[in-house]
């Protein structure tokens, strides 16, 4: 399983482009000037997408790894009874599991079904 099938599903809003100003906004580009598409009316920030922003400011990185059906299973019950996302809920299991000490990962790692 890859972090990319964890990702946010909402597809962002694109700006309606006719023929002319996608022409435009080609020579802009060839020019080196601003986009056209870029120069959309801002709205102002919802109190939930400025909830998203401050998390979206941190930078993450594509991990690849393996895990099996019954994790896959666990991962998605504990993601919807917790209302987390699957991502969110690794990173928070890793922190938790750095965070422990020698011991505790040994029993741990020992009652490991894996």
């Amino acid at each position: 399983m890859s972090l990319t099938d964890l990702k946010r599903r909402k597809p962002k809003p694109r700006k309606k482009l006719s023929v002319e100003e996608f022409i435009e906004d080609a020579n802009n580009y060839a020019f080196g000037q601003p986009s056209l598409a870029k120069k959309t009316r801002k709205k102002k920030p919802t109190n939930e997408s400025m909830e998203l922003k401050k998390q979206s400011t941190k930078i993450y990185r594509h991990a690849t790894f393996t895990l099996t059906e019954q994790s896959i299973e666990q991962l998605n019950e504990l993601a919807k009874t917790a209302n987390v996302a699957k991502s969110r809920l690794i990173r928070m299991m890793i922190t938790d599991f750095a965070t422990k000490d020698k011991n505790e990962l040994a029993s741990i790692i020992e009652n490991s079904l894996d």
